[in-house]
């Protein structure tokens, strides 16, 4: 299956289905499902934003430090690539719109650039800990 990485906490507010754009500077013509890999570590500046705009959305942003990162945290459905949106999590330059976002069990791998092949199948991404 192919991944995507995102810093955290912008990959936990997408598995746990808040986030329903993920922001780029570049187009996809990918539609499909994505697994999430959440990033190495959690950079302030980044939580803090997410924070001031959760604390706006009425959401509960966990501390930085119960993050998972380095590793798969999840999967969702890309539709669609927008260049505007009416989406609270809408930022622009382009945002993948995701559908059937949902946490996965932890699955430690190393993250790339764009998309990028894990090597994992469906049914052991889904099945993971089971």
């Amino acid at each position: 299956m192919k991944a995507i990485s995102i810093r955290q906490p912008w990959a936990w507010l997408i598995v746990n289905g808040y986030k329903d754009i993920e922001n780029r500077s570049w187009r996809t013509k990918y539609r499909g499902q994505v697994l999430i890999h959440a990033s190495q570590g959690v950079k302030k500046v980044e939580y803090e934003r997410a924070k001031e705009l959760t604390e706006r959305l009425g959401i509960t942003l966990p501390d930085a430090s119960s993050f998972e990162t380095g590793g798969i945290v999840g999967v969702a459905t890309i539709t669609d690539c927008v260049e505007q949106s009416e989406s609270p999590w809408f930022f622009g330059e382009k945002g993948f719109v995701l559908t059937d976002a949902r946490p996965l069990e932890f699955i430690q791998i190393k993250g790339k650039l764009s998309f990028f092949e894990t090597g994992i199948e469906p049914k052991e991404a889904f099945n993971a800990g089971n």
